[in-house]
């Protein structure tokens, strides 16, 4: 059983990494980059939205919401262009092993255009 949890961790890193190659192709549609990066962002962020240290619930969101959204980015990216990534991914990991300092980045941004789409709204709602 351990082996096939340590497989499914492989898949997700995997997934992860052609997620991140993906939002880079300029063939894959807006909405699906969207989804795309803030699917990796959240599966590589140390921010959850429920925090890890609640019982069950914790790393419940990360068991449901990171293949959810790896599962949708699938779908709205055209099937070639993910098996180009897939492969691509497949071969980076084996090189390097990691996402590296470019996916730290995206995450980086995609938080901070979080945090102030989050200000803008709030500061709309008390004005």
């Amino acid at each position: 059983m351990l082996k096939v949890l340590r497989q499914k961790a492989e898949d997700l890193k995997k997934e992860t990494c052609a997620l991140y190659l993906a939002y880079q192709d300029p063939r894959v549609p807006w909405y699906a980059k969207a989804v795309a990066v803030a699917t990796v962002a959240y599966a590589v962020s140390p921010i959850d939205l429920i925090p890890d240290f609640i019982p069950v619930i914790g790393c419940l969101d990360d068991l449901v919401l990171v293949p959810f959204g790896i599962a949708l980015s699938m779908r709205l990216i055209p099937p070639g262009i993910m098996e180009e990534c897939r492969h691509k991914a497949y071969q980076k990991l084996q090189e390097t092993g990691s996402l590296g300092r470019k996916a730290a980045i995206v995450v980086v941004l995609a938080w901070l255009w979080a945090a102030a789409l989050g200000i803008y709204f709030a500061i709309k709602l008390l004005v």
